[in-house]
């Protein structure tokens, strides 16, 4: 097994603006999520007989390949994020976000036809095309080289114009907000720059409809994490889920530790660096982890990140591998997760931490030992059935 590469920063300030990831903020959000017939709590799976085995006292698995039938978390950030585009456009306020709001013939009549433009790995931009479909309006999508056809084909499916480019992420990120601003359209993308902040950070703000149900769940079961790993494209939906629990457990804050594949590894880079500029990672991003295929960091997630994680892990694919087969083979009668490229990562170095004696030095200093309770994010399921069958099943 390849070793990982573990990078933090030194001399933290604590001073980034986490006030718009709160308790309350997270029950606004929830509640419009809450307000889709289609809407229902993940699954946080209690992986009891995994933990006993390799020596923690927890291990929590949120599985997101239930969210509203789209296999993936992405679809709370992108709906939220245009519902919020949709309510600073016909003057709602934001306690009155709802599906029955956004879709009324009245505010369709106020709107008029819309063009939403995204690029995206696959879940983003099936989230954005799901959510603008929902609506009646029109979404544009550019997807990367090297995207798998079946990703593709399911946001055709929800009537979008759709294309894999020959540019990589970043720059089908590019190509998105080319378009939106040749074509008078929207772009809803996950991550930010100068000019182009309201948007990510709703999309940010989206995504914790998660962590508030996994807080509410775990409250009712006297259990609070120690240990959160979280797995980061560009890193919004890490920042987002960071800055949750730093304010919900402020007396007792977890560690956090941050995932990225080596392939694609701008956060843990900019970590590594510390020196007050964000890294890039340029050319192709190939890891088979496609929805963390990102070379630039998400400029409005980023202090987050700089002020609260605790650690930055570059990792070889080889772990999200071991992940998928364990979520997949539960011990006894634990609950069997399907967790994709992107999912299983976290919890395939959990595994492997606490169970491969090379990485002791690592387990060490991340702090895992008997008493640790960790808590992962199964962010999809099966989004490319072929590469999932051919891993878990065929050993590829």
């Amino acid at each position: 097994m390849d070793k990982f590469n573990l990078t933090y920063i030194k001399n933290k300030n604590f001073n980034a603006d986490i006030s718009d990831f709160d308790y309350e903020s997270a029950k606004i959000v929830n509640n419009f999520h809450k307000s889709f017939d289609s809407y229902e709590i993940t699954p946080l799976v209690d992986l009891k007989n995994l933990s006993k085995e390799i020596g923690i006292e927890g291990f929590f698995v949120k599985d997101e390949s239930y969210r509203f039938g789209l296999n993936a978390f992405k679809v709370l950030g992108a709906s939220y994020a245009i519902a919020n585009y949709i309510k600073d456009k016909i003057g709602l306020d934001e306690n009155d976000l709802s599906f029955d709001e956004i879709t009324s013939s009245e505010t369709k009549e106020k709107l008029g036809k819309i063009t939403f433009a995204t690029a995206t790995d696959g879940n983003h931009g099936r989230a954005v095309a799901w959510t603008a479909n929902k609506l009646g309006q029109i979404s544009k999508v550019f997807m990367p080289k090297g995207t798998s056809l079946e990703r593709l084909e399911n946001i055709r499916r929800e009537n979008s114009d759709a294309n894999i480019m020959e540019e990589n992420y970043d720059d089908c990120v590019r190509l998105a907000a080319k378009f939106a601003e040749e074509n008078k359209g929207v772009l809803i993308q996950d991550t930010s720059w100068k000019g182009y902040i309201d948007v990510p950070k709703n999309i940010m703000k989206g995504y914790l409809t998660m962590a508030f149900e996994v807080y509410n769940e775990l409250k009712e079961k006297d259990i609070m994490p120690t240990h959160i790993f979280l797995q980061a494209g560009v890193g919004s939906m890490a920042a987002s889920i960071t800055a949750f629990f730093i304010n919900v457990l402020k007396d007792n804050p977890p560690k956090i530790i941050i995932v990225e594949p080596n392939k694609a590894n701008c956060l843990y880079r900019t970590a590594d660096a510390n020196d007050g500029k964000l890294h890039f990672v340029k050319g192709d991003l190939n890891s088979i982890m496609a929805g963390l295929n990102c070379g630039e960091p998400v400029t409005i997630g980023w202090p987050i990140l700089e002020n609260y994680a605790d650690y930055f892990l570059s990792v070889d694919d080889n772990y999200t591998k071991i992940g998928m087969r364990l979520l997949a083979n539960p011990i006894k009668n634990d609950r069997k997760i399907i967790s994709g490229e992107s999912g299983a990562v976290t919890s395939g170095i959990v595994y492997e931490l606490m169970t491969y004696d090379d990485l002791k030095d690592y387990r060490e200093e991340i702090g895992l030992n008997k008493d640790s309770v960790v808590l992962c994010f199964s962010t999809e399921g099966d989004t490319d059935k072929k590469s999932y069958r051919e891993i878990v099943l065929e050993g590829k």
